[in-house]
């Protein structure tokens, strides 16, 4: 006699297909890649003031293009590093010449 546990194992799902819903979701990303795009000198300005303001702790509202993809997130700041060229977020790490657009949205609290 099988145990409950045996016959749920008939029934439990199985992928007929292997790798299928991999090379779907790869198609998807290729499918979506976009060009790395040039932005306006009224944005480059745009984007200079607010890196010379931003600190540390700050939230930001930033677009940058990242892996053939314009990614667009609301982060804190974590590090600024003009001199190397970038600023790291909580989930990504940008370089300067990546950033399409720049807004700070919260500033850190004053102590």
């Amino acid at each position: 006699m099988m145990t409950r546990q045996e016959r749920a194992k008939q029934f439990a799902p199985f992928d007929a297909m292997k790798g299928l819903q991999e090379a779907l979701r790869d198609r998807e990303e290729r499918h979506s890649r976009v060009q790395k795009r040039e932005i306006s000198e009224d944005a480059e300005r745009q984007i200079s003031d607010v890196l010379s303001r931003l600190t540390r702790g700050m939230k930001v509202d930033i677009t940058f293009y990242s892996a053939f993809h314009e990614v667009r997130t609301k982060s804190y700041v974590c590090d600024v590093n003009i001199a190397a060229g970038y600023i790291a977020l909580e989930e990504h790490t940008v370089c300067l010449s990546d950033i399409y657009s720049l807004d700070i949205i919260e500033y850190p609290p004053r102590r």
